[in-house]
């Protein structure tokens, strides 16, 4: 619905465009304006208060960050439902299994990855009663390269499988997580006031939070299904002078995409030409690799991001990244800088688990119950254009002509089962294609799980007529 609200400004001070969004913020509280009520064009709001469109549109982007405006390419810009409303400071994740909760469930959360459990909890939990009783890092010292060695060195046999070309525990550095690995690479290698990143088109949310932490611009780049156009990340380093690329070749997140060899060497050329950083976010890949790291192919410009996460468990925040050649210390530099480095209870456990001799078989039946439920899923939403892989813990999937993705996650939510819509995967005011990504929890029951599906199912056979566009 459209509205004829104007905000005033004479009772606020300050620079007009936090003066406007904050009028914005109180229309909302006091209700004057609606979940759903349209905003008025740039133009004609600047027109009508006297100020430059610029002011008001930076205004509408400060709160479409926020999540209080909802900015619709081609239609305008809307006060969003507050159940979407974000918080600055909420948790970006929400936890697909709770802890000790019932595995058969009518609610069903697909946001993130949920692991099987096959053995993991009982390894960890005898790991830590034994460091407990003698930790080799002691509980009262400060982290120290001397005492992560041990760690660092189980994360090398760890990456054994990674086609990283040459490196040693020096070249890498333990973080709490992928996402903090991504955010300390970035801090290890941006450099000036304001440095761009470039993205793919759709990409993994964390990329663009690390970047809004260190106050980057982010550009996204084309793609195709061989993943990043490398004549369009040519013309984005030429116009933007960007510093890093942040990609996902091996398990692109949502598409389940996959970049081929000759794709990246292409890509490998355009940086090497215009002298740009590679940073690689392969978190989610559960089997092997099938094509070489950028590392491997440009071992003076790749970075290397991976976790424990989706293999072994979220919960220990165990994520590495490894650098290019030569370049250990300043990735050593910027997360001592940090946080000094990861609890030492923790890189004792990481020494311990990572070189474990029933480590391999556990993130083998770790995959194989994943693959489980990839499988049901493909053979209950069979007819749809659905974009799956084996040993990748999510799926993606366009919606038929007629569907809107945000409408089509509201309605699933309504049947119990939480989606992520591709919106949540592209930069701010991006064309974005009407599908969604659903996770696999293998957190609750493999019948609850299809018992979700099939709910899905139904609503793509039957929508309801507010979702059509």
């Amino acid at each position: 619905m459209d509205t004829i609200w104007q905000p005033v400004l004479s009772h606020l001070t300050g620079p007009k465009y936090k003066v406007v969004a904050q009028t914005i913020r109180d229309g909302v509280a006091t209700g004057e304006l609606l979940e759903g009520a349209k905003l008025p064009p740039v133009r004609d709001l600047a027109w009508k208060l006297g100020i430059t469109p610029g002011t008001v549109a930076r205004a509408y982007t400060i709160l479409t960050d926020e999540g209080m405006l909802n900015a619709e390419v081609g239609r305008g810009t809307f006060v969003a439902p507050k159940r979407s409303f974000a918080p600055l400071f909420a948790p970006i994740e929400i936890d697909a299994a709770i802890h000790n909760s019932e595995a058969q469930t009518y609610n069903v959360n697909l946001f993130s990855p949920h692991l099987p459990s096959v053995g993991q909890a009982p390894l960890i939990r005898q790991l830590l009663s034994d460091i407990a009783h003698d930790p080799p890092s002691g509980v009262m010292h400060y982290p120290s390269r001397h005492t992560s060695q041990k760690a660092r060195e189980a994360a090398v046999q760890w990456l054994k499988n990674a086609p990283l070309g040459a490196f040693r525990e020096g070249d890498l550095t333990l973080t709490n997580g992928g996402q903090n690995a991504i955010l300390i690479v970035l801090q290890a290698v941006l450099r000036g006031r304001k440095p761009t990143i470039l993205v793919e088109e759709l990409a993994y949310p964390g990329f663009r939070r690390a970047a809004e932490l260190l106050r980057v611009n982010v550009v996204p780049v084309a793609m195709d299904e061989d993943g990043l156009i490398p004549d369009a990340l040519a013309a984005a380093c030429q116009s933007y002078e960007a510093q890093v690329l942040c990609t996902s070749p091996e398990v692109h997140n949502p598409t389940c995409g996959f970049t081929p060899e000759y794709r990246r060497e292409q890509i490998v050329a355009v940086a090497r030409k215009h002298d740009l950083q590679i940073l690689e976010d392969d978190c989610y890949r559960m089997g092997a690799a099938v094509a070489p790291t950028y590392r491997m192919l440009a071992p003076e410009r790749g970075w290397y991001v991976a976790s424990i996460s989706k293999t072994v468990t979220p919960a220990l925040r165990i994520g590495i990244a490894v650098a290019p050649e030569g370049k250990g210390s300043k990735l050593r530099r910027a997360a001592e800088h940090s946080f000094f480095g990861l609890a030492t209870p923790i890189t004792d456990l990481a020494a311990r688990l990572l070189t474990h001799p029933q480590l391999d078989a556990l993130t083998t039946k770790a995959r194989l119950g994943t693959n489980t439920y990839v499988e049901s899923a493909v053979n209950i939403l069979g007819g749809y254009d659905l974009k799956w892989r084996k040993d990748v813990p999510f799926l993606w999937l366009k919606l038929p002509e007629g569907w809107r993705a945000g409408a089509f996650c509201q309605a699933a939510e309504a049947q119990g089962v939480q989606i992520r819509p591709a919106e949540e995967f592209a930069c701010r005011d991006a064309r974005v294609p009407h599908a969604i990504r659903f996770a696999i929890n293998a957190g609750v029951s493999l019948a609850s799980f299809e018992a979700a599906i099939h709910r899905l199912r139904d609503l793509l056979d039957n929508p309801h007529d507010q979702i059509g566009v």
